[in-house]
């Protein structure tokens, strides 16, 4: 006979308020709720008096909290020890499992599958993104529960896949240490403005009636595709792609491979986001643009460039935004005999990354359809191994 059931959340877990005055207080140290099931994490600490409510509420490790506003980006998580002790607004319910019946780390299970994220989404109410989910209804929504030695087995096997993505994530940060190391390691290494390295040009806007289209194969690379696909490294795909005959119609220009690249104005130059151009394409208005000029290595440019803080360009309190000449007239350091050789060392390391990367995606994609199928009983658990 299984040991499964149909329950609801509401049975295996109670809301629970532990409400401090802010009178009482110093600080805050605040915590919040990543997007996708991302988990809570502390987000700040607010003196006292910069605090508008007169409320707060304590949390606790293994509590689960999610984001009342955003449910519909899957804004759910369980508390673990960084985030212990912080609070959060009355926009955050809290609540504590039933350990008799349900793990925490077996709600966060659920928290991760598409069934579930789905079914939050749809009982959220409003007319905006930020669309509510009442407690009421969060408590409602129907879940498969097995017994805790089955809970225990699916965390286990869940684990060890989380496991080895976490050991691919360091891996891979490991080698941009490297990476950073080798940039100032010369004793030639001096400071020359960026102007000396390649052309300095900023991008040509897109058309909104152009934006989002494909019709062709020449991207038209936005800001938002620096998150996108196969992008974090480099760029390689856009989400509008339009034919030759188009990009030239509406005055774009093509950016040749080996250009970096970066962010312009607004709150992107300060993420310090940069990448180099793999594949040829346009380039939007909110970038700006290095084409290394001779005796320049694109990879060795790429490397500098990540190391330098752009927002430290920013003027305190003005809107974030950077400008051709003062890009060309900033100084970075360099080596003139070495930035080849080193280049070739660095687009390999570079490359390993990607790699790296792509491999923890894999294991990310196979993780989520490992773990829908072991929830839904697609997947026998007893003959499920803690390897993909």
């Amino acid at each position: 006979m299984s040991d499964w059931k149909r329950t609801t959340l509401g049975e295996v877990m109670t809301q629970v308020s532990r409400a401090v005055r802010v009178e009482d207080l110093t600080e805050a140290r605040y915590a919040g709720v990543r997007w996708h099931a991302g988990g809570v994490y502390e987000r700040e600490t607010v003196p006292a008096e910069k605090i508008k409510g007169k409320t707060l509420y304590r949390i606790k490790h293994d509590d689960i909290v999610y984001n009342r506003m955003w449910a519909t980006k899957a804004s759910f998580g369980v508390v673990k020890n960084d985030a212990d002790g912080c609070f959060v607004t009355n926009d955050f319910p809290v609540f504590k499992v039933n350990p008799e019946a349900i793990l925490p780390e077996y709600v966060e299970a659920i928290f991760h599958t598409a069934s579930f994220q789905s079914e939050a989404s749809s009982r959220a109410v409003g007319t905006t993104e930020r669309r509510r989910l009442h407690v009421r209804d969060f408590v409602n929504i129907s879940v498969m529960l097995p017994s805790l030695p089955t809970q225990e087995r699916i965390v286990e096997i869940i684990g060890a896949v989380d496991d080895q993505i976490a050991a691919l994530e360091a891996e891979a940060e490991a080698v941009v240490r490297v990476r950073t190391g080798l940039v100032r390691r010369s004793a030639d290494t001096g400071q020359v403005p960026i102007g000396s390295l390649g052309v300095v040009s900023q991008g040509k806007g897109l058309p909104k009636e152009f934006q989002g289209k494909r019709t062709g194969e020449v991207s038209w690379y936005k800001i938002a595709d620096m998150a996108g696909p196969g992008n974090e490294f480099g760029y390689t795909l856009a989400d509008t792609r339009l034919t030759p005959s188009e990009v030239a119609e509406i005055g774009g220009v093509v950016v040749e491979a080996g250009a970096v690249t970066f962010p312009r104005v607004g709150a992107a130059v300060l993420t310090e986001k940069k990448r180099i151009v793999e594949v040829p394409g346009a380039l939007d208005e909110n970038h700006l643009v290095i084409t290394p000029g001779e005796g320049t290595n694109s990879e060795y440019l790429l490397a500098v460039m990540e190391n330098f803080a752009l927002s430290s360009l920013v003027r305190p309190g003005a809107v974030p935004s950077l400008n051709m000449g003062l890009i060309r007239s900033t100084e970075v350091p360099w080596s003139w005999t070495e930035n080849q050789s080193l280049g070739t060392a660095l687009g390999g390391l570079r490359a390993e990354s990607r790699a790296l990367a792509a491999e923890a995606a894999r294991l990310r994609t196979a993780r989520a359809a490992l773990l829908s199928g072991l929830l839904d009983r697609s997947i026998d658990i007893e003959s499920a191994e803690p390897e993909v």
